[in-house]
Protein backbone atom coordinates (compact mmCIF):
# COMPACT_ATOMS: atom_id res chain seq x y z
CA UNK A 1 0.00 0.00 0.00
CA UNK A 2 1.31 3.80 -0.71
CA UNK A 3 0.14 4.59 2.96
CA UNK A 4 -1.02 3.30 5.92
CA UNK A 5 -4.86 2.82 6.50
CA UNK A 6 -6.28 4.46 9.32
CA UNK A 7 -8.05 1.86 11.97
CA UNK A 8 -10.40 3.41 14.26
CA UNK A 9 -11.26 1.43 17.28
CA UNK A 10 -14.57 2.85 19.08
CA UNK A 11 -15.15 1.72 22.44
CA UNK A 12 -17.94 2.00 25.26
CA UNK A 13 -15.52 2.29 28.24
CA UNK A 14 -12.29 3.88 29.28
CA UNK A 15 -9.80 3.21 31.85
CA UNK A 16 -9.72 4.16 35.09
CA UNK A 17 -12.90 1.77 34.50
CA UNK A 18 -11.62 -1.22 35.12
CA UNK A 19 -14.21 -3.27 32.84
CA UNK A 20 -13.31 -5.71 30.05
CA UNK A 21 -14.62 -3.07 26.80
CA UNK A 22 -12.02 -0.79 28.60
CA UNK A 23 -8.88 -2.99 29.23
CA UNK A 24 -9.27 -5.08 26.07
CA UNK A 25 -9.56 -2.77 23.52
CA UNK A 26 -6.91 -0.66 24.88
CA UNK A 27 -4.35 -3.45 24.34
CA UNK A 28 -6.07 -4.00 21.16
CA UNK A 29 -4.92 -0.33 20.04
CA UNK A 30 -1.61 -1.19 22.07
CA UNK A 31 -0.20 -4.22 20.02
CA UNK A 32 -2.19 -3.07 16.66
CA UNK A 33 -0.01 0.16 16.59
CA UNK A 34 3.22 -1.86 17.42
CA UNK A 35 2.41 -4.48 14.38
CA UNK A 36 2.96 -1.32 12.57
CA UNK A 37 1.04 -1.84 9.42
CA UNK A 38 -1.92 0.73 10.04
CA UNK A 39 -1.99 4.12 11.93
CA UNK A 40 -4.21 3.43 14.77
CA UNK A 41 -6.89 5.44 16.45
CA UNK A 42 -8.59 4.85 19.84
CA UNK A 43 -12.14 6.44 20.89
CA UNK A 44 -13.51 6.60 23.96
CA UNK A 45 -15.97 8.26 26.01
CA UNK A 46 -15.67 11.33 27.57
CA UNK A 47 -18.00 11.61 31.00
CA UNK A 48 -19.53 14.68 32.79
CA UNK A 49 -17.45 15.01 36.46
CA UNK A 50 -20.57 13.71 38.13
CA UNK A 51 -20.86 10.51 36.19
CA UNK A 52 -16.82 10.11 36.65
CA UNK A 53 -17.03 10.37 40.71
CA UNK A 54 -19.68 7.83 40.62
CA UNK A 55 -17.86 5.28 38.43
CA UNK A 56 -14.17 5.95 38.36
CA UNK A 57 -12.44 4.04 41.49
CA UNK A 58 -9.82 5.18 44.38
CA UNK A 59 -12.13 8.66 43.72
CA UNK A 60 -9.86 9.30 40.52
CA UNK A 61 -11.48 12.02 38.63
CA UNK A 62 -9.83 14.23 35.42
CA UNK A 63 -10.50 17.97 34.73
CA UNK A 64 -9.86 17.49 31.23
CA UNK A 65 -9.56 14.33 28.38
CA UNK A 66 -5.68 15.40 28.07
CA UNK A 67 -5.53 14.79 31.70
CA UNK A 68 -7.24 11.43 31.06
CA UNK A 69 -5.19 10.42 27.84
CA UNK A 70 -2.52 10.83 29.89
CA UNK A 71 -3.67 8.25 32.94
CA UNK A 72 -4.68 6.00 29.92
CA UNK A 73 -1.51 5.81 28.40
CA UNK A 74 0.73 5.71 31.40
CA UNK A 75 -1.31 2.67 32.36
CA UNK A 76 -1.13 0.56 29.45
CA UNK A 77 2.64 1.29 28.86
CA UNK A 78 3.12 0.23 32.38
CA UNK A 79 1.81 -2.88 31.66
CA UNK A 80 2.81 -3.52 28.31
CA UNK A 81 6.97 -1.86 28.70
CA UNK A 82 6.88 -0.31 25.35
CA UNK A 83 5.30 3.37 24.18
CA UNK A 84 1.51 3.66 23.16
CA UNK A 85 2.11 4.40 19.89
CA UNK A 86 -1.56 5.42 19.14
CA UNK A 87 -3.66 8.33 18.65
CA UNK A 88 -6.62 8.40 21.37
CA UNK A 89 -9.54 10.59 20.59
CA UNK A 90 -12.96 11.15 23.18
CA UNK A 91 -16.40 11.34 22.14
CA UNK A 92 -19.36 12.84 24.65
CA UNK A 93 -20.86 10.07 26.99
CA UNK A 94 -22.90 9.51 30.01
CA UNK A 95 -23.27 6.74 32.33
CA UNK A 96 -26.85 5.38 32.54
CA UNK A 97 -27.63 3.44 36.04
CA UNK A 98 -30.48 1.58 34.75
CA UNK A 99 -28.34 -0.56 32.44
CA UNK A 100 -24.83 0.06 34.39
CA UNK A 101 -23.18 0.98 30.88
CA UNK A 102 -21.94 4.52 29.42
CA UNK A 103 -23.92 5.15 26.30
CA UNK A 104 -22.80 7.79 23.73
CA UNK A 105 -24.17 11.38 22.97
CA UNK A 106 -24.99 12.35 19.62
CA UNK A 107 -23.25 11.59 16.38
CA UNK A 108 -19.74 10.05 17.52
CA UNK A 109 -18.84 9.19 13.67
CA UNK A 110 -17.79 13.04 13.36
CA UNK A 111 -15.12 12.44 15.83
CA UNK A 112 -12.57 10.65 12.88
CA UNK A 113 -11.88 12.87 10.18
CA UNK A 114 -13.18 11.56 6.35
CA UNK A 115 -10.25 11.69 4.92
CA UNK A 116 -8.84 8.90 7.94
CA UNK A 117 -12.57 6.99 7.93
CA UNK A 118 -10.83 3.41 6.60
CA UNK A 119 -11.54 1.07 8.91
CA UNK A 120 -13.76 1.44 12.39
CA UNK A 121 -13.61 -1.48 14.95
CA UNK A 122 -16.77 -1.41 16.78
CA UNK A 123 -16.04 -2.77 20.42
CA UNK A 124 -19.62 -3.97 21.49
CA UNK A 125 -21.28 -3.01 17.90
CA UNK A 126 -24.80 -3.37 19.56
CA UNK A 127 -23.91 -1.32 22.50
CA UNK A 128 -22.66 1.54 20.17
CA UNK A 129 -25.62 1.62 17.68
CA UNK A 130 -28.24 0.92 20.11
CA UNK A 131 -29.28 5.19 20.15
CA UNK A 132 -26.90 5.92 17.06
CA UNK A 133 -28.47 8.94 15.54
CA UNK A 134 -25.82 10.25 13.23
CA UNK A 135 -23.88 9.31 9.86
CA UNK A 136 -24.32 5.70 8.99
CA UNK A 137 -21.33 3.77 9.87
CA UNK A 138 -21.07 1.63 6.62
CA UNK A 139 -21.22 5.16 4.65
CA UNK A 140 -18.56 6.78 6.53
CA UNK A 141 -15.89 3.85 6.64
CA UNK A 142 -14.79 1.44 4.04
CA UNK A 143 -14.85 -1.69 6.83
CA UNK A 144 -17.01 -1.67 9.89
CA UNK A 145 -15.88 -4.85 12.07
CA UNK A 146 -17.93 -5.25 15.30
CA UNK A 147 -16.32 -7.20 18.33
CA UNK A 148 -19.10 -8.81 20.67
CA UNK A 149 -17.86 -8.71 24.06
CA UNK A 150 -21.45 -9.24 26.11
CA UNK A 151 -23.75 -11.45 26.36
CA UNK A 152 -26.66 -9.08 26.32
CA UNK A 153 -29.23 -11.97 25.62
CA UNK A 154 -28.35 -13.95 28.82
CA UNK A 155 -27.80 -10.95 31.23
CA UNK A 156 -31.01 -9.98 30.35
CA UNK A 157 -33.04 -13.07 30.65
CA UNK A 158 -31.54 -13.64 34.03
CA UNK A 159 -32.45 -10.01 34.82
CA UNK A 160 -35.65 -9.52 33.58
CA UNK A 161 -37.72 -11.88 31.23
CA UNK A 162 -37.64 -13.78 28.42
CA UNK A 163 -39.88 -11.68 26.18
CA UNK A 164 -37.42 -8.55 27.20
CA UNK A 165 -34.74 -10.66 26.54
CA UNK A 166 -35.96 -12.43 22.84
CA UNK A 167 -37.11 -8.04 21.79
CA UNK A 168 -33.01 -7.38 22.67
CA UNK A 169 -32.22 -10.36 20.87
CA UNK A 170 -33.94 -9.10 18.36
CA UNK A 171 -32.45 -5.58 18.33
CA UNK A 172 -28.81 -6.62 18.57
CA UNK A 173 -29.32 -8.46 15.10
CA UNK A 174 -31.14 -5.66 13.78
CA UNK A 175 -28.59 -2.77 13.98
CA UNK A 176 -25.50 -5.23 13.67
CA UNK A 177 -27.05 -6.20 10.46
CA UNK A 178 -27.69 -2.53 9.70
CA UNK A 179 -23.78 -1.08 10.65
CA UNK A 180 -21.11 -3.92 10.33
CA UNK A 181 -19.44 -5.18 7.45
CA UNK A 182 -18.06 -8.37 9.57
CA UNK A 183 -18.55 -9.40 13.13
CA UNK A 184 -15.96 -11.17 15.55
CA UNK A 185 -18.03 -13.04 18.31
CA UNK A 186 -15.41 -13.73 21.27
CA UNK A 187 -16.95 -17.13 21.76
CA UNK A 188 -19.97 -19.19 20.61
CA UNK A 189 -21.85 -18.08 24.20
CA UNK A 190 -23.26 -14.81 22.27
CA UNK A 191 -26.36 -15.34 19.75
CA UNK A 192 -25.71 -15.65 16.27
CA UNK A 193 -25.26 -12.40 14.32
CA UNK A 194 -25.12 -11.47 10.62
CA UNK A 195 -21.74 -12.24 8.76
CA UNK A 196 -20.27 -13.21 12.22
CA UNK A 197 -17.27 -15.68 12.79
CA UNK A 198 -16.35 -16.69 16.01
CA UNK A 199 -12.87 -16.22 17.40
CA UNK A 200 -10.97 -14.94 20.93
CA UNK A 201 -9.58 -11.80 20.06
CA UNK A 202 -8.11 -10.94 23.55
CA UNK A 203 -5.00 -11.25 25.01
CA UNK A 204 -3.68 -11.47 28.38
CA UNK A 205 -1.98 -8.26 30.73
CA UNK A 206 1.72 -9.07 29.98
CA UNK A 207 2.05 -8.76 33.57
CA UNK A 208 0.03 -12.00 34.12
CA UNK A 209 2.42 -13.99 31.77
CA UNK A 210 5.59 -12.66 33.63
CA UNK A 211 3.63 -14.37 36.90
CA UNK A 212 3.65 -17.34 34.52
CA UNK A 213 6.95 -17.44 34.19
CA UNK A 214 8.48 -16.73 37.54
CA UNK A 215 5.99 -19.99 38.86
CA UNK A 216 7.13 -21.96 36.04
CA UNK A 217 11.05 -21.09 37.59
CA UNK A 218 9.85 -21.91 40.95
CA UNK A 219 8.36 -25.32 39.68
CA UNK A 220 11.89 -26.33 38.39
CA UNK A 221 13.61 -26.06 41.60
CA UNK A 222 11.01 -26.91 43.24
CA UNK A 223 7.99 -29.44 42.82
CA UNK A 224 5.87 -27.83 44.37
CA UNK A 225 5.03 -24.14 43.96
CA UNK A 226 1.63 -23.08 45.20
CA UNK A 227 0.71 -22.63 48.89
CA UNK A 228 -2.46 -21.37 48.86
CA UNK A 229 -5.99 -23.57 47.88
CA UNK A 230 -8.93 -22.36 46.02
CA UNK A 231 -10.42 -19.04 45.10
CA UNK A 232 -12.69 -17.06 43.13
CA UNK A 233 -12.15 -12.91 41.55
CA UNK A 234 -15.26 -11.25 39.94
CA UNK A 235 -17.03 -8.64 40.28
CA UNK A 236 -20.12 -8.89 43.61
CA UNK A 237 -22.92 -9.61 41.31
CA UNK A 238 -25.57 -12.73 41.47
CA UNK A 239 -24.86 -12.81 37.07
CA UNK A 240 -20.99 -12.95 38.08
CA UNK A 241 -21.02 -16.52 38.93
CA UNK A 242 -21.58 -16.22 42.47
CA UNK A 243 -25.14 -17.91 42.22
CA UNK A 244 -24.10 -20.57 40.50
CA UNK A 245 -20.70 -20.96 42.71
CA UNK A 246 -23.08 -21.17 45.92
CA UNK A 247 -25.63 -23.43 44.70
CA UNK A 248 -22.70 -25.49 43.95
CA UNK A 249 -21.06 -25.24 47.15
CA UNK A 250 -24.30 -25.54 49.15
CA UNK A 251 -25.75 -28.93 47.25
CA UNK A 252 -22.24 -30.76 47.99
CA UNK A 253 -20.77 -29.46 51.37
CA UNK A 254 -20.95 -33.52 52.32
CA UNK A 255 -18.83 -34.41 49.07
CA UNK A 256 -15.98 -31.42 49.78
CA UNK A 257 -16.06 -31.36 53.74
CA UNK A 258 -12.88 -29.60 54.94
CA UNK A 259 -13.35 -27.28 51.47
CA UNK A 260 -11.71 -23.65 51.64
CA UNK A 261 -12.41 -20.67 49.12
CA UNK A 262 -11.82 -17.35 49.26
CA UNK A 263 -13.59 -15.00 47.08
CA UNK A 264 -12.53 -11.54 46.22
CA UNK A 265 -14.75 -9.31 44.68
CA UNK A 266 -16.69 -5.95 45.56
CA UNK A 267 -20.28 -4.80 44.00
CA UNK A 268 -23.64 -3.80 44.44
CA UNK A 269 -25.11 -7.28 45.53
CA UNK A 270 -21.98 -7.94 48.32
CA UNK A 271 -23.90 -7.78 51.01
CA UNK A 272 -26.31 -10.45 49.89
CA UNK A 273 -23.75 -12.80 48.48
CA UNK A 274 -21.79 -12.44 51.94
CA UNK A 275 -24.84 -13.64 53.66
CA UNK A 276 -25.35 -16.53 51.91
CA UNK A 277 -21.73 -17.40 52.17
CA UNK A 278 -22.01 -17.16 55.58
CA UNK A 279 -24.79 -19.82 55.71
CA UNK A 280 -22.81 -22.79 54.50
CA UNK A 281 -21.06 -25.33 56.54
CA UNK A 282 -17.78 -24.95 54.05
CA UNK A 283 -15.22 -22.39 54.61
CA UNK A 284 -16.09 -19.49 52.27
CA UNK A 285 -14.42 -16.22 53.14
CA UNK A 286 -15.08 -12.90 51.40
CA UNK A 287 -12.41 -10.32 51.18
CA UNK A 288 -12.94 -6.89 48.59
CA UNK A 289 -11.80 -6.85 45.49
CA UNK A 290 -8.13 -6.35 44.31
CA UNK A 291 -6.18 -6.47 41.50
CA UNK A 292 -5.65 -9.79 40.04
CA UNK A 293 -1.93 -9.33 39.42
CA UNK A 294 -1.77 -8.40 43.65
CA UNK A 295 1.32 -10.70 44.39
CA UNK A 296 -1.58 -11.74 47.58
CA UNK A 297 -2.76 -13.75 44.55
CA UNK A 298 0.35 -15.75 43.23
CA UNK A 299 0.44 -18.64 45.53
CA UNK A 300 -2.84 -20.30 45.18
CA UNK A 301 -3.27 -23.06 43.00
CA UNK A 302 -6.72 -23.20 41.26
CA UNK A 303 -9.36 -20.77 40.17
CA UNK A 304 -12.86 -21.89 40.52
CA UNK A 305 -15.02 -19.84 37.93
CA UNK A 306 -18.16 -20.96 37.62
CA UNK A 307 -19.63 -17.99 35.69
CA UNK A 308 -21.48 -18.85 32.69
CA UNK A 309 -22.98 -14.94 31.62
CA UNK A 310 -19.35 -14.19 30.33
CA UNK A 311 -18.47 -14.02 26.60
CA UNK A 312 -14.42 -15.06 27.39
CA UNK A 313 -13.56 -14.78 30.79
CA UNK A 314 -10.73 -12.32 31.15
CA UNK A 315 -9.53 -14.15 35.33
CA UNK A 316 -9.73 -17.43 33.84
CA UNK A 317 -6.93 -16.06 30.72
CA UNK A 318 -5.16 -14.33 33.80
CA UNK A 319 -5.02 -17.23 35.82
CA UNK A 320 -4.37 -19.57 33.50
CA UNK A 321 -1.36 -17.66 32.29
CA UNK A 322 0.19 -17.31 35.55
CA UNK A 323 0.61 -20.76 35.99
CA UNK A 324 -2.22 -21.76 37.53
CA UNK A 325 -5.34 -24.61 37.29
CA UNK A 326 -8.74 -23.24 36.10
CA UNK A 327 -11.82 -25.08 37.37
CA UNK A 328 -14.72 -23.88 35.40
CA UNK A 329 -18.11 -25.07 33.46
CA UNK A 330 -18.06 -27.31 30.31
CA UNK A 331 -19.48 -23.99 27.95
CA UNK A 332 -19.20 -21.96 25.16
CA UNK A 333 -17.80 -19.10 26.85
CA UNK A 334 -14.64 -21.65 28.03
CA UNK A 335 -13.84 -23.22 24.58
CA UNK A 336 -10.86 -21.39 24.20
CA UNK A 337 -9.34 -22.07 27.78
CA UNK A 338 -10.10 -26.35 26.83
CA UNK A 339 -7.19 -26.50 24.65
CA UNK A 340 -4.93 -25.73 27.81
CA UNK A 341 -4.19 -29.19 30.22
CA UNK A 342 -4.49 -26.61 33.50
CA UNK A 343 -8.26 -26.08 32.37
CA UNK A 344 -9.73 -28.92 33.95
CA UNK A 345 -14.13 -28.68 33.06
CA UNK A 346 -17.13 -30.16 34.49
CA UNK A 347 -20.70 -31.15 33.45
CA UNK A 348 -22.73 -31.32 36.61
CA UNK A 349 -22.24 -31.33 40.60
CA UNK A 350 -20.58 -34.82 40.33
CA UNK A 351 -18.49 -33.46 37.84
CA UNK A 352 -18.03 -30.13 39.61
CA UNK A 353 -17.03 -32.13 42.99
CA UNK A 354 -14.00 -34.73 40.87
CA UNK A 355 -12.82 -31.39 38.94
CA UNK A 356 -12.36 -29.53 42.48
CA UNK A 357 -10.98 -32.48 44.15
CA UNK A 358 -8.54 -33.53 41.59
CA UNK A 359 -7.02 -30.07 41.01
CA UNK A 360 -6.38 -30.02 44.83
CA UNK A 361 -3.99 -33.06 44.03
CA UNK A 362 -2.75 -32.17 41.44
CA UNK A 363 -0.31 -30.00 40.38
CA UNK A 364 -0.35 -27.53 37.64
CA UNK A 365 1.37 -28.32 33.94
CA UNK A 366 4.22 -25.59 33.56
CA UNK A 367 2.83 -23.90 30.44
CA UNK A 368 5.14 -24.11 27.25
CA UNK A 369 6.41 -21.15 25.56
CA UNK A 370 3.82 -22.24 22.87
CA UNK A 371 1.11 -22.16 25.54
CA UNK A 372 2.25 -18.14 26.76
CA UNK A 373 2.18 -16.97 22.99
CA UNK A 374 -1.39 -18.36 22.20
CA UNK A 375 -2.62 -16.27 25.78
CA UNK A 376 -0.48 -13.10 24.41
CA UNK A 377 -1.60 -10.02 22.74
CA UNK A 378 0.40 -10.56 20.14
CA UNK A 379 -1.26 -13.69 19.41
CA UNK A 380 -4.42 -12.00 19.88
CA UNK A 381 -3.35 -9.47 17.40
CA UNK A 382 -3.13 -11.76 14.42
CA UNK A 383 -6.19 -13.66 15.26
CA UNK A 384 -7.89 -10.13 14.75
CA UNK A 385 -6.65 -9.55 11.64
CA UNK A 386 -6.87 -12.86 10.54
CA UNK A 387 -10.72 -12.78 11.49
CA UNK A 388 -11.12 -9.19 10.57
CA UNK A 389 -9.92 -10.34 6.79
CA UNK A 390 -8.60 -6.45 6.70
CA UNK A 391 -6.51 -7.56 3.69
CA UNK A 392 -9.77 -7.40 1.27
CA UNK A 393 -10.82 -3.80 1.93
CA UNK A 394 -10.62 -1.89 -0.72
CA UNK A 395 -8.56 1.20 -0.89
CA UNK A 396 -11.67 3.54 -2.83
CA UNK A 397 -15.06 3.27 -1.88
CA UNK A 398 -17.22 0.36 -3.63
CA UNK A 399 -18.22 1.32 -7.11
CA UNK A 400 -21.95 0.64 -7.37
CA UNK A 401 -21.63 -0.37 -11.07
CA UNK A 402 -20.98 -4.42 -11.60
CA UNK A 403 -20.86 -6.00 -14.58
CA UNK A 404 -22.98 -8.99 -13.99
CA UNK A 405 -26.31 -7.89 -14.33
CA UNK A 406 -27.95 -10.30 -12.25
CA UNK A 407 -25.34 -9.60 -9.34
CA UNK A 408 -26.20 -5.99 -9.61
CA UNK A 409 -29.82 -6.41 -8.82
CA UNK A 410 -29.34 -8.49 -6.05
CA UNK A 411 -27.12 -5.98 -4.50
CA UNK A 412 -29.38 -3.22 -5.59
CA UNK A 413 -32.33 -4.97 -3.82
CA UNK A 414 -30.16 -5.92 -0.82
CA UNK A 415 -29.03 -2.20 -0.71
CA UNK A 416 -32.86 -0.74 -1.04
CA UNK A 417 -33.88 -2.77 1.88
CA UNK A 418 -30.41 -2.37 4.37
CA UNK A 419 -30.94 1.61 3.27
CA UNK A 420 -35.49 1.55 4.43
CA UNK A 421 -33.70 -0.47 7.47
CA UNK A 422 -31.28 2.18 8.53
CA UNK A 423 -34.15 4.93 7.62
CA UNK A 424 -36.49 3.30 10.13
CA UNK A 425 -33.75 2.87 12.70
CA UNK A 426 -32.54 6.85 12.43
CA UNK A 427 -35.79 7.72 12.66
CA UNK A 428 -36.49 6.45 15.44
CA UNK A 429 -33.19 7.29 17.41
CA UNK A 430 -33.83 10.93 16.45
CA UNK A 431 -37.15 10.41 19.39
CA UNK A 432 -34.70 8.24 21.87
CA UNK A 433 -30.78 9.58 21.47
CA UNK A 434 -29.49 12.22 23.45
CA UNK A 435 -27.22 14.80 22.50
CA UNK A 436 -23.56 16.28 24.44
CA UNK A 437 -24.22 19.38 26.30
CA UNK A 438 -22.48 21.78 25.31
CA UNK A 439 -19.92 21.71 28.01
CA UNK A 440 -18.73 18.14 26.73
CA UNK A 441 -18.53 19.97 23.09
CA UNK A 442 -16.35 22.71 24.35
CA UNK A 443 -14.25 20.25 26.03
CA UNK A 444 -13.85 18.02 22.79
CA UNK A 445 -13.48 20.56 20.08
CA UNK A 446 -17.08 20.06 18.53
CA UNK A 447 -19.54 21.24 17.20
CA UNK A 448 -22.87 22.15 19.72
CA UNK A 449 -25.59 20.26 18.19
CA UNK A 450 -28.59 22.13 17.73
CA UNK A 451 -31.30 21.55 20.15
CA UNK A 452 -34.14 18.35 19.09
CA UNK A 453 -37.31 19.92 17.99
CA UNK A 454 -38.24 17.06 16.18
CA UNK A 455 -37.38 14.57 13.35
CA UNK A 456 -38.40 17.37 10.39
CA UNK A 457 -35.79 19.35 11.68
CA UNK A 458 -33.76 16.50 11.16
CA UNK A 459 -31.48 15.23 7.75
CA UNK A 460 -30.94 11.68 6.88
CA UNK A 461 -27.36 11.24 6.68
Amino acid sequence: MDKKQHIAIFTTASIPWLTGTSVNPLFRAAYLAKDGRMKVTLVVPWLPLIDQEHLFPNNITFNSHLEQENYVRQWVEERTGFASNFSIRFYPGKFSLDIRSILALGDITVVIPDDEADIAVLEEPEHLTWYHHGKRWKKKFRMVVGIVHTNYWEIVKRERNILVALLIKYINGWVVDIYCHKVIRLSAATQDLPRSVVCNVHGVNPKFLEIGLKTREKQQIRNQAFSKGVYYIGKKLWNKGYKELLDLLRDHQKELSGFEIDLYGSGEDSAQIDVEAKKLELAVRAHPGRDHADPLFHDYKVLLNPSTTDVVCTTSAEALAMGKIVVCANHPSNEFFMQFPNCRTYDDGDGFVKAILKALADEPAPLTDAQRHELSWEAATERFLRAAELDTVPTKKQSKTSSAPLSLASLSLTRKLEDASALVHFVGTGFLSSQPDEEQCKELGLKVPPKKTGFSSGKWI
